[in-house]
């Protein structure tokens, strides 16, 4: 079938669901759990927001990760990032964290507050075979960093990827990567609308965390709290109102199997053991002094 000059419509609708992880951290998953080959290469995605610090004060205390990518982007709030190669980052108010586990990492996310609101998201991007068992990378990358764009009086963070919005080329801080993410983050007015061009294979997904949203050129109607996860095509169309703040998700599927325990996500169940056994054996990583 041939989706070129093809309006994305939206196939799934999700409502993110209250969720606990790490020490009791109250958080909303969006996405994630069984059946993950179709929002491939995206693994999961969580948005955490509270203005009481027992929902947040816990954190996440050190844990391991295999065979994926996690990015954190905060919106309000301080958080500290700690792994076992030494890094050390404050995540503030704009910033994101992007760290890829690779063959294995260890490390930590706790807060730097006792009070006030902490709020932002974090999005897991799966690897493909080849490059799951690579060192450990980690990127922290300053609010002031992240490229901004206005298009059709809209407000665009461009976090990652190369994409197009009516027009006008829109390049995030991160790029070249093999499953070529794209990571929006976008503040519409009433008089906004939006024309995505994502290339036609490509998996999209749109995220409302404020206001209300239309998409596609027939104005399918999503509030916040929602996720749409959209057809193959080459146009995403976008209409928000005055108070709508949206993340759009793009990227090139793996079209590798997924298996994911935990904090672990490979190719099969005898690499997930085997992750499993390296961790158990104080082995997943060369050192663990996080």
């Amino acid at each position: 079938m041939n989706t070129a000059n093809t309006d994305r419509r939206v196939e799934e609708v999700l409502l993110a669901r209250a969720a606990s992880d790490g020490d009791g951290v109250q958080l909303k998953r969006v996405f994630g759990g069984n059946n993950l080959e179709r929002f491939d290469p995206f693994l999961m995605l969580d948005e955490f927001g509270s203005d009481k610090a027992a929902d947040y004060i816990g954190g996440f205390p050190s844990h391991p990760h295999r065979g994926f990518e996690t990015v954190t982007y905060m919106l309000e709030g301080l958080m500290e990032h700690r792994d076992h190669m030494g890094n050390v980052g404050l995540l503030q108010p704009g910033d994101v964290q992007w760290m890829k586990a690779g063959s294995g990492v260890i490390h930590s996310e706790m807060p730097k507050q006792e009070e006030g609101h902490m709020r932002g998201f974090q999005l897991w991007v799966n690897l493909p075979a080849a490059e799951k068992m690579t060192p450990a990378t980690y990127n922290d990358i300053a609010a002031d960093r992240i490229p901004g764009y206005t298009v059709a009086g809209a407000q665009i963070k461009a976090i990652a990827g190369e994409l197009a919005i009516n027009g006008t080329p829109v390049k995030g801080v991160v790029t070249g990567l093999s499953t070529d993410p794209g990571y929006l983050d976008i503040a519409l007015t009433d008089d906004s609308e939006l024309h995505v061009s994502v290339p036609e294979n490509y998996t999209a997904l749109v995220y409302i965390y404020e206001g209300n949203l239309t998409i596609g050129s027939g104005g399918f109607p999503l509030s916040k709290g929602h996720l749409a996860r959209l057809s193959r095509g080459d146009k995403l169309v976008l209409k928000g109102s005055a108070d709508t703040r949206v993340l759009v998700i793009t990227g090139k599927p793996i079209g590798e199997p997924i298996v994911h325990y935990g904090p672990f996500v490979m190719n099969s169940p005898e690499q997930i053991h085997q992750a499993i056994n390296d961790y158990n054996a104080g082995t997943l990583v060369a050192s663990t002094s996080a």
